[in-house]
């Protein structure tokens, strides 16, 4: 009588399939009144742009250091055609926070461009006359510590006087228009 060789087959697939490797579930997009990971951004190499954050200098910093209560970022790729014509509002949003006193060195805004290199945003950039600094992240490591999120998609932060900061608003999609997602963060903020 003839042997199956089946069973030990079955069994080799079954030892082959528990030997690869498992990939890492994705990280969860960081939630309101939770942190944000530890993101290292590189100053802006325009000296009006890291005056506009505060920031002391040239070299690494992490969101939290930018001088302001809050801080708005918006995680947008220059290929996402929802992203292109959002320019236009964070621009109008960028325009009403640095024309009110009371807000401008309060609130500050900035962008990461998911997948984008350095050449490509600043094509977004210059395509879109957009006034407030924007970073990339070409190889996709912010994107991947933020749980690789769609575009656009918004994190504010709230900077606490003590050094600590909280998210206040973590949501995919375009905002109302500049005016309402003003008085949505400023309420979040307990700035009203």
């Amino acid at each position: 009588m003839k042997k199956s060789s089946t069973p030990l087959v079955v069994t080799f697939l079954a030892l082959l399939l528990l030997a690869l490797p498992v990939p890492a579930p994705a990280a969860s997009p960081p939630a309101v009144g939770g942190v944000l990971p530890a993101i290292t951004l590189s100053a802006p190499g325009s000296a009006a742009e890291r005056q506009y954050l505060r920031l002391p200098g040239r070299g690494e910093f992490s969101i939290p250091q930018i001088k302001a209560d809050i801080v708005i970022v918006e995680f947008f790729s220059m290929y996402c055609p929802y992203c292109q014509a959002e320019a236009p509002v964070l621009n109008s949003l960028y325009a009403k926070i640095e024309g009110n006193r009371a807000l401008k060195d309060r609130i500050k805004i900035i962008g990461i461009g998911v997948g984008n290199s350095a050449f490509e945003v600043d094509t977004f950039r210059k395509k879109y006359a957009v006034p407030f600094p924007l970073f990339p992240d070409g190889d996709f490591t912010i994107h991947r510590l933020v749980g690789e999120v769609r575009t656009p998609y918004f994190i504010v932060l709230k900077n606490n006087p003590n050094g600590t900061h909280r998210i206040i608003y973590s949501k995919l999609g375009r905002i109302a228009g500049a005016d309402e997602f003003l008085g949505e963060i400023m309420k979040l903020a307990g700035l009203q």
